[in-house]
């Protein structure tokens, strides 16, 4: 091959190095992670459309936090949804590839203390959902429940530094949800920092870096963990920690090559999920 030739496929074969690069680390950005701390948690490159639990060195919001649920940064191609008063702002999300169709809740919020009855493979969960502090939250689950959205999903992903068992994604991928979002409600209060100490046994929103993007995923505690303040606690675990204490003993896999995303070891699917109002 003439030196030339060979300088022009040694060009185009960067370039195209150039291009694999970029396009990982634009997928790895559309990815959610939950924030978690340098020092508490290693840092890890994360996950679509869930918080909890990958960390994206790139994607950081404080001199502390190691990541958050992250996908693209840029919001402004996110379209907005305003709401009356009293009534929940459900929004159309875009660029994620495994967005499911399922239409929007209802705009006007529910009232009150619900009951989310989670059937495992590994056992049953039960929560109590706050209706009054989270009520769009709460309102969401209600809706993707009836249309039997989490229903044969897995739990995609365990974090073993910040104690946290991520489900609510029907792909797997952790890139997964409804194709609307909605905005954070009933965060706890940061200290100066702006980390909060999320407890045992609350179950929280995962989201993206974009606003407005909460959908389906959730992350259940299983240890106390400071985080950022900036997800939503809609509920708290009444039983069945034991089974997400079973599979968190067993341990995570080594990070995805591609996502970042460690998967629980022992794995658990949810069969069937309901939420119900209580009294």
């Amino acid at each position: 091959m003439a030196g030339k030739d060979r300088k022009k496929q040694l060009a185009r074969q960067r370039y195209e190095r150039q291009m694999q690069r970029r396009a990982a680390r634009r997928a790895r950005a559309r990815r959610m992670k939950i924030i978690g701390t340098v020092v508490a948690v290693a840092v890890i490159a994360g996950g679509s459309g869930a918080i909890a639990f990958a960390m994206n060195k790139s994607d950081k919001k404080s001199p502390t936090a190691a990541a958050s649920a992250s996908a693209s940064k840029s919001a402004s191609a996110q379209p907005t949804v305003s709401a009356k008063p009293g009534e929940c702002a459900y929004q159309p999300l875009t660029g994620s590839p495994n967005a499911k169709d399922v239409g929007t809740p209802p705009v006007k919020p529910v009232k009150g203390t619900y009951k989310m009855t989670i059937d495992t493979d590994q056992g049953k969960i039960v929560a109590k959902l706050d209706g009054t502090k989270a009520s769009c939250t709460v309102n969401s689950f209600k809706y993707l429940a009836s249309k039997k959205f989490f229903d044969s999903t897995k739990c995609h992903r365990l974090d073993t530094g910040i104690k946290v068992l991520q489900c609510g994604d029907p792909s797997a991928t952790g890139s997964g949800g409804p194709k609307y979002g909605f905005g954070n409600e009933n965060v706890p209060k940061g200290d100066s920092s702006g980390q909060a100490t999320y407890k045992r046994g609350m179950i929280a929103m995962a989201h993206s870096s974009q606003p407005n993007s909460n959908g389906s995923q959730f992350f259940i505690m299983y240890g106390d963990a400071k985080l950022p303040a900036d997800y939503t606690v809609f509920g708290e675990i009444t039983k069945g920690l034991d089974v997400v204490d079973s599979v968190a003993k067993a341990g995570a896999t080594a990070p995805d090559p591609q996502s970042g995303m460690t998967a629980p070891k022992k794995k658990i699917e949810i069969k069937h999920l309901t939420v119900a109002k209580m009294g």
